[in-house]
């Protein structure tokens, strides 16, 4: 059973950083991406930002283009989610997200973000 653990969240002030990190129980060369989701109060949830493990540029949303970083550490089966400049449009849940052979979806169980103005 694949386990996706978040940690990180919290309450930051606009324009300050967070850091989500997003444990895997498994190598991260297991799955064919990974990637950060959030959901917002009677919003859908929404990607974030995405990335191949195979390689190649990862893809962000544009609200956080220049802002949020991912980034991941093979090694610890950890990926991450650097939050920079933070606005209170960026308050959700945040969920790690891993993908194998596009059939199989994993979600981890999410990480409160809160942004004050």
């Amino acid at each position: 059973q694949v386990q996706l653990v978040e940690s990180g969240g919290g309450l930051v002030q606009a324009g300050g950083s967070l850091r989500l990190s997003c444990a895997a129980s498994e190598s991260i060369f297991s799955f064919n991406a990974m990637g950060w989701y959030r959901q917002a109060p009677g919003k859908q949830r929404e990607l974030v930002a995405r990335v191949s493990t195979s390689g190649g540029p990862a893809n962000y949303a544009d609200s956080v283009k220049g802002r949020f970083t991912i980034s991941r550490d093979n090694a610890k089966n950890t990926m991450y989610l650097q939050m920079n400049s933070a606005k209170p449009e960026d308050t959700a849940v945040y969920y790690c997200n891993a993908d194998r052979l596009g059939i199989y979806n994993y979600w981890g169980q999410g990480t409160q973000v809160t942004v004050s103005s």
